[in-house]
């Protein structure tokens, strides 16, 4: 029996093909049954993201299955796509790699493990997998933690939206008593939002120079609107401030900030600026208790844990090589064994 990874990934595909190819998961077990009247074909799981859609199948005809879920595929949408074809080792490898974050477009980010998970419980809830799938599918999930334990790989934020939540993290002691403002409606603002209150901020105030579009906002993060010129009359209550307006000159000096924090009693406020040119005078970061970060400075943040998660690479790739050599060598005993047990009936 041999193993085989079929499919399209970001590395080869633009997301215009990619979106065509991927698979909405009330078509999942009707393809899967399709799949398996692949001659030779005994088990299959699909794994279909945002990143990639790929085929883990158990096959004696590895060359022949690849071809048939090519074509499968092709015709459902109208031409064919450039689909990898990986049999053993380097489909077990591909899917230790897949499964540790390490052929992600974040590397070492975590969510496709959760979304392999899920593929897997699918294909096995249907009856689409075997003992070979399920020896390999946990296998891979162990493989994921060992390598999340044992490297640095999922070490630190890597992107802006991480970068302010670790550093908000280290300024509050919880961020759910934390109230956010954002100045300007752009789509950075909202994304960086909605990190925080993804860990649990809750509280939220829009203003804009354009009320509707402030207005907007809120509703979409749950929040409440305020008009442009009333903003630094709430700032006293406000813990996080992020700017991102597309003023041409500071909306907020160092001298209007000095005096504003007179007002909250120099409480801590940790200010995000976004904005291009920015709307913070950068002299403002040397106030006593202001946390001013701009883009370029979250940017070092996120790219600081990148640099050091390829540092990690290396490491991470020779635990996956040795698990790789495990597998393919307890696949092939078994096999073995299963074929003596046959011969001697």
């Amino acid at each position: 029996m041999n193993i085989l990874c079929t499919g399209i990934n970001h590395r080869i595909a633009p997301i215009s093909m990619r979106e065509r190819f991927a698979l909405p998961s009330h078509e999942m077990e009707t393809l899967l049954h399709q799949i398996h009247q692949i001659e030779g074909l005994h088990e299959a799981v699909i794994l279909s993201t945002c990143n990639r859609v790929e085929f883990y199948v158990a096959t004696i005809c590895p060359r022949l299955s690849g071809e048939r879920i090519q074509n499968i595929l092709s015709d459902r949408v109208g031409y064919k796509a450039p689909f990898y074809h990986h049999a053993m080792p380097y489909s077990v490898r591909h899917l230790f790699r897949v499964a540790s974050g390490l052929d992600s477009m974040i590397l070492g980010e975590t969510e496709v493990l959760g979304q392999m998970k899920r593929a897997y419980d699918k294909a096995l809830r249907w009856g689409s997998t075997s003992r070979h799938l399920n020896k390999l599918f946990q296998y891979a999930f162990r493989v994921a933690k060992t390598v999340r334990s044992e490297t640095r790989i999922t070490r630190g934020p890597t992107s802006i939206g991480a970068a302010v939540v670790e550093l908000a993290e280290k300024i509050f002691d919880d961020l759910e008593k934390c109230r956010i403002m954002i100045l300007g409606a752009g789509e950075t603002s909202k994304r960086t939002a909605r990190s925080l209150i993804s860990r649990g901020v809750q509280s939220t105030i829009v203003s804009n120079r354009t009320y509707e579009r402030a207005a907007h906002l809120a509703a979409e993060v749950g929040g409440e609107a305020l008009h442009f010129a009333q903003w630094q009359n709430a700032f006293s209550d406000v813990d996080i401030l992020i700017s991102s307006t597309s003023a041409p000159y500071p909306i907020l000096t160092s001298e209007q900030l000095s005096l504003l924090m007179q007002k909250r009693r120099q409480r801590p406020v940790f200010i995000i600026d976004l904005a291009v040119p920015r709307d913070v005078e950068a002299s403002a970061s040397n106030l006593d208790s202001v946390f001013l970060y701009d883009i370029d400075s979250l940017q070092d943040i996120a790219q600081q844990s990148i640099n050091i998660r390829h540092c990690e690479l290396k490491c991470c790739e020779a635990l996956i090589e040795e698990h790789v050599r495990g597998f393919v060598a307890r696949l092939h005993r078994s096999t073995w064994e299963d074929a003596r047990g046959l011969l001697s009936v």
